[in-house]
């Protein structure tokens, strides 16, 4: 069946470096007003958090312990879907922790990375071991403190002072996708992301919503395309109490 997709016009070389020279100038633009706001930050006040305790595979730990020797500390905050099943857990959030899959980068320059996971701990032990992640995950469920407790789905960076730390800069919303590398890779593609939101030519396939992306044949994407990913039957026995 052939594929009846517009595609772009096609042009000669000359007039497709010509575009492409148009194109660049902006995206250097771009760089460099990124550059300034990065600027931004580095000037930004901080507000302290208090030292909790969080839930990690060995029990109770502090919060300082999660630095792992080292000044700073970025942590993803996971949401959860108490008493429903490891497919229905949060797919964007998902697709943001494996986005982050190896921090060694991180580390070298003096930053630790954990996940903080709004459920139990047995909820985020099952979700972390059916996902493969080696990064470490620790549940906050206890935790009441409007910055660690509140507002799952987010970014936090966290610096240390001896015993106290203190948050100096968080991402929300479509913030977060600065962090998936495949979502900046989906965003240069010729149809995009093929979301109904986005402006595209006219013709081009929007098969998916605004938040459609995440499932492929029925199937949550995030958590069911990585590699070796097994038969939802296989996990159904956790969940029958």
């Amino acid at each position: 069946m052939p594929d009846l997709s517009p595609v772009p016009a096609v042009v000669d070389h000359a007039t497709w470096h010509t575009a492409y020279e148009s194109l660049l100038a902006e995206e250097k633009a771009l760089t460099h007003a990124a550059d300034a706001l990065a600027a931004k930050r580095r000037r930004m006040p901080m507000v302290e958090v208090p030292v909790v305790d969080v839930v990690g595979a060995d029990g109770p730990v502090s919060l300082l312990d999660l630095f792992d020797g080292r000044d700073q500390l970025v942590v993803y905050k996971h949401m959860a879907h108490v008493g429903r099943p490891i497919e229905d857990q949060c797919h964007g959030c998902t697709l943001s922790v494996y986005s982050m899959h190896e921090p060694s980068y991180l580390n070298a320059r003096g930053m630790s990375f954990a996940v903080l996971f709004e459920g139990p701990w047995e909820l985020a032990s099952e979700l972390r071991d059916f996902m493969g992640y080696t990064v470490p995950w620790y549940s906050v469920a206890d935790v009441e403190d409007p910055a660690l407790g509140a507002d799952f789905g987010e970014w936090m960076w966290l610096l240390r002072r001896g015993d106290r730390v203190y948050l100096t800069y968080r991402v929300t919303g479509r913030g977060t996708e600065a962090m998936m590398t495949s979502m900046q890779i989906i965003d240069r593609s010729v149809y995009g992301r093929g979301e109904t939101w986005e402006d595209s030519p006219q013709g081009w396939p929007q098969p998916f919503g605004p938040s459609g992306f995440w499932r492929l044949d029925g199937r949550p994407v995030p958590q069911w395309t990585r590699p070796g990913a097994t038969p939802v039957q296989e996990h159904a026995h956790h969940h029958h109490h």
